[in-house]
């Protein structure tokens, strides 16, 4: 069965304009530019807001109060700055902007402003920083962070670990390391599948079966060469690795998803390539949309999709949809997925700029890109907003990130090293160089606390059976472990 979103009706402003379907093969396929680029949004701003509020919102001469404060920052405020602008505050003097500015437009000052708090909070109130010991003080926990490989690597992308405590990690160039428990010496496994380097995409995911102990599997998750030459899409494999003779060699290879020829993209963007299992016999896949926009919304299409498959890559007769892996849909790129100590899958994706989410996963569900979102396009001019319409079913994030981290790395936090924060969730940022810990209940943000920011890219987070948090980093390129401390 066949699922569309209705294509957007064509009064949507130039603000919000999307053009149809664009060449999947371009990297430019991307969140559409506003048609009228008056719409510039820190223009606007300028324009309109600063002289009341101030250029940083600290307030300003009209009698306006500071911005800048934790609780301001909070999600809970989105719907209400929307409205204040769009509507004004009369008794405050604050005039409406809705009748001058499509609702584009107006979430998209909202954004800038959440840019400048962030930036405003930066100044007051610094970066998680060490004692003279080495270690954070947390609200539940104090931590040091401690260096475990330093050398060998080339833009790491992923890790997970052997039941004998060695690491496997993947360089996103290409090859998969056995890295001892150390971290002081490693060997590349031969044989796995060719994978090609395309922007973002290359050596992915490396995830280790739970049962690997009696089964040996390991999967592999990269960007899978075109059969024409030229192009990639995101291919997930499972394999052995013979330890029998002097170098780790790959067996056994067989595939567990991979999407039609016809799919494959030029585009250098957004693969996805996250892996997780569920321990009842299925694997969650998440791939990305490879910038293509509106064919995320159809099911037809691979992009932008969490696949659910038996672990030998069969569909399971359960999948919401007959005969298509397709769990859910309506994602960006999610560069993070995990399985909570309830059972509950959650993925963090990258939105464009401002607005990566946190969604727990619902069978079935639509996640809205590129028809709702809580960001604007990388050219300062507005995109869409973040709320559905009446007629549009579509599942909102526990958690946005305003503004965006480039979210990347989840894992459940479990074992004995951190027990404050077990069942919590860890999540990482490439753009923002964070590390946040999460607390959900019944779906729905508890806390959110920010660990580290400053460090790097935050690539992607694997909690150790022991509890340890290992953090893969790009720009230094190292993998480092929290542990706690005192």
């Amino acid at each position: 069965m066949l699922l569309r979103i209705l294509p957007l009706l064509a009064v949507l402003s130039v603000f919000g304009a999307c053009r149809p379907s664009p060449d999947p093969s371009s990297p430019l396929a991307e969140p559409e530019p506003s048609k009228d680029q008056s719409a510039n949004v820190t223009r606007m701003f300028n324009e309109n807001c600063s002289g009341c509020h101030g250029q940083d919102m600290q307030g300003g001469g009209a009698g306006t109060k500071s911005l800048v404060s934790r609780d301001k920052f909070d999600q809970k405020w989105d719907k209400q700055f929307f409205d204040t602008i769009k509507n004004g505050k009369p008794d405050m003097g604050m005039p409406a902007f809705g009748g001058s500015l499509s609702d584009e437009a107006v979430w998209a000052l909202v954004v800038h402003v959440r840019e400048l708090q962030l930036s405003g909070l930066r100044a007051k109130e610094g970066d998680p920083k060490p004692d003279s010991s080495g270690a954070y003080a947390s609200k539940l926990h104090k931590f040091k962070m401690v260096d475990v490989v330093t050398s060998g690597l080339s833009t790491p992308w992923s890790l997970d670990f052997l039941p004998d405590g060695r690491m496997l990690v993947t360089n996103r160039p290409g090859g998969v390391l056995v890295v001892d428990r150390t971290g002081k010496s490693s060997q590349r496994v031969e044989g796995t599948p060719p994978a090609v380097e395309i922007g973002q995409g290359g050596q992915m995911e490396v995830a280790v079966h739970p049962d690997y102990a009696k089964n040996g599997w390991i999967y592999l998750s990269f960007c899978d060469p075109a059969k024409s030459g030229g192009g990639g899409m995101t291919k997930v494999v499972r394999g052995k690795i013979d330890f029998s003779g002097g170098a780790p060699k790959w067996m056994d290879n067989q595939t567990i998803y991979e999407a039609d020829q016809k799919y494959y993209s030029g585009a250098g963007i957004h693969f996805g390539s996250k892996i997780v299992f569920d321990g009842r016999g299925h694997v969650f896949i998440s791939v990305g949309e490879r910038g293509t926009n509106m064919r995320v919304q159809d099911l037809e299409t691979p992009y932008g999709k969490i696949m659910r498959v038996n672990e030998d890559g069969s569909i399971p007769d359960d999948n919401p949809w007959p005969k298509s892996p397709a769990w859910t849909y309506g994602h960006r790129n999610p560069q993070g997925l995990t399985i909570d100590l309830e059972g509950n899958v959650w993925d963090t994706e990258h939105a464009p700029r401002g607005g990566d989410e946190l969604n727990m996963l619902q069978r079935g569900a639509n996640y809205g890109w590129p028809v709702v979102c809580f960001g604007i396009n990388y050219n300062d001019t507005p995109f869409r907003v973040p709320w559905p319409k009446p007629d549009q079913k579509i599942a909102m994030p526990a958690f946005r990130w305003l503004p965006s981290c480039a979210a990347s790395g989840l894992d459940t936090i479990r074992g004995t090293a951190f027990p404050n924060w077990k069942g919590d969730l860890i999540a990482g940022g490439l753009a923002g160089s964070n590390v946040d810990r999460i607390r959900v209940k019944g779906g729905q943000l508890v806390e959110k606390e920010e660990l580290l920011h400053g460090i790097g890219r935050v690539r992607d987070i694997a909690v150790a059976a022991d509890g340890a948090i290992y953090l893969v980093i790009n720009g230094p390129d190292k993998v480092v472990k929290l542990v706690p401390a005192g």
